[in-house]
């Protein structure tokens, strides 16, 4: 059994022949089918702008927590260490974060309203450069999508519409150094699976990303810091009937230095009023998920995580 998260060249299905992208997209499902996961390199996101959004990320998370917590919200802005939890977990994972979304625009759909984004004045640059990383991914995310939907029995273009003022988010991470006195039984992130169509991460600084592999093993997922990874989410699954998994990872405590550890996943998700019906080519023997809204289930789902009451 082949144990290595494929990694795929996003550059073979943007610029190449017909022959190349359809190769691209059927490696793309296939990667996602057994791993839940792919690593793609030559994605055209510019190093230099992943370079400073970790010294952005940095800069943000070193800020006093007094100054942090005045940006507090809920789906925009600052969320304080041990909020946010696993679904199935009572245990607060060791984390804090930022949540950057769509800006607020006049052109959304009926019921699609966008909150303003938080953005901190006591760390300059961080607004101008979590834009543009915003703005980078989402672009890949559809494109990844276009490449998908052709192995769903769908238009190239089926997503576009569904996406494009979508409710989703740029998460920029911090896990801190683990204090002397923590309760051994908490992690970074306990295992669970994203929410979203598909979440695609910029490389992390630092290790400890792991997936479930089929055989019930944990299985590292790393790569070169300037490739990005994609795994696929439980809004996927639930349209695809499981035939694309949302695969469980978790992100494991240091087993070396204790050090912070970075990291930045875009979580591309569709509108609020978006049926999550199982596609006509993935019914096979019948739905196995009942039918809801994107908006629906987001909520279902922010709530089990400690996110919304």
């Amino acid at each position: 059994m082949i144990r290595q998260v494929p990694e795929l060249s996003l550059e073979r299905y943007v610029s190449g022949d017909d022959d190349a992208r359809r190769a691209f997209s059927a490696a793309l499902m296939q990667g996602l089918q057994r791993f839940g996961f792919i690593v793609l390199k030559d994605h055209g996101i510019a190093a230099e702008l992943l370079s400073r959004a970790y010294a952005s990320a940095q800069a943000v998370f070193a800020l006093e927590d007094p100054i942090k917590r005045r940006y507090a919200g809920a789906l925009r802005g600052y969320t304080p260490f041990g909020v946010e939890h696993a679904k199935d977990s009572h245990r607060p994972d060791l984390k804090e974060f930022w949540q950057i979304g769509h800006e607020p625009s006049p052109d959304a759909p009926a019921g699609q309203s966008f909150p303003p984004n938080v953005w901190p004045a006591e760390a300059p640059g961080f607004r101008d450069t979590f834009q543009q990383l915003f703005e980078a991914l989402n672009e890949t995310g559809v494109t990844l999508l276009r490449a998908l939907a052709p192995q769903l029995g769908l238009a190239e273009h089926h997503f576009d519409p569904l996406v494009r003022h979508g409710t989703s988010l740029l998460r920029v991470l911090h896990y801190p150094p683990l204090a002397a006195d923590l309760d051994p039984h908490r992690v970074r992130a306990a295992a669970h699976e994203d929410i979203n169509f598909l979440t695609i991460m910029v490389a992390a600084k630092g290790a400890g990303l792991e997936l479930l592999d089929r055989d019930g093993s944990w299985l590292p997922v790393e790569t070169e810091p300037s490739n990005l990874i994609v795994d696929s989410g439980d809004m996927l699954a639930r349209m695809t009937n499981g035939v694309i998994p949302a695969t469980t990872h978790r992100v494991v405590n240091p087993a070396g230095p204790n050090v912070s550890r970075y990291s930045m996943p875009f979580f591309m998700q569709p509108t609020r009023g978006t049926s999550l019906k199982v596609l006509d080519a993935c019914v096979g023997d019948g739905a196995r998920f009942p039918e809801t809204t994107a908006g629906e289930f987001l909520d279902e789902r922010l709530r089990a995580i400690g996110l919304a009451s």
